[in-house]
């Protein structure tokens, strides 16, 4: 029975070269090509036309989320992964509309990704446990998956828009007509509200939620 062949992409080398060591154990997959970022991947992806992607959400300057489109247009018979420290399920959702047919967190065990990628290399859709538990608890609860958008501001509204068009702290000052300050203090405060670690959680973020 052939190999189930597999392209990884991840922008951390150990995270890359730990899933090729444990993937290549396994009689039945076969990593055929490791990529640290997405401008490479969409070079090499058309050419290799893997079975199963593994794709990393949280990349620059080309998100995941945007890899995964071109992708989808270059080799359209390959299934992807999406791989993320993110466990929210609005970011496995965007993934799935985006033509994904798995999500897993950085927090699953290796037999669940070895099991995603079975069931996923099968035709199936696969969501992690860590994902399906979150929204099991939103629906039981009524719980709002995001609920610091409700605390932004307008101000702070304005300049996540901003953010997301690529805007510097100093282009945002300008275009508000506000002290670089006083923009770096609402950066900081959107950080806090919506508990995220830095701007490009923050771009990623925005990116899954379409703000």
């Amino acid at each position: 029975m052939s190999k189930i062949s597999i392209m990884i992409i991840d922008d951390h080398t150990l995270i890359r070269e730990t899933w090729s060591f444990l993937l290549n154990r396994n009689g039945s997959f076969e990593v055929i090509a490791e990529v640290g970022n997405g401008h490479d991947a969409i070079e090499i992806v058309k050419d290799l036309r893997p079975h199963i992607i593994l794709l990393d959400i949280n990349m620059a300057p080309i998100n995941g989320f945007d890899v995964l489109k071109s992708i989808r247009k270059l080799s359209p018979g390959s299934k992807v992964i999406g791989i993320s420290m993110h466990s929210q399920p609005s970011y496995a959702k965007k993934m799935l509309r985006l033509g994904a047919r798995g999500y897993v967190t950085k927090n699953s065990p290796r037999q669940e990704m070895l099991d995603a990628i079975r069931e996923v290399h099968n035709g199936n859709i696969y969501i992690c446990q860590e994902v399906k538990n979150i929204l099991s608890e939103q629906i039981l609860t009524d719980e709002d998956e995001f609920p610091g958008l409700k605390t932004l501001s307008e101000r702070e509204l304005e300049v996540i828009h901003l953010i997301r068009d690529g805007l510097s702290s100093k282009e945002v000052a300008h275009r508000l007509q506000i002290a670089i300050k006083t923009v770096e203090v609402h950066r900081h405060n959107i950080l806090k509200k919506l508990k995220v670690k830095n701007t490009a959680s923050l771009i990623n973020y925005i990116n899954a939620n379409g703000l």
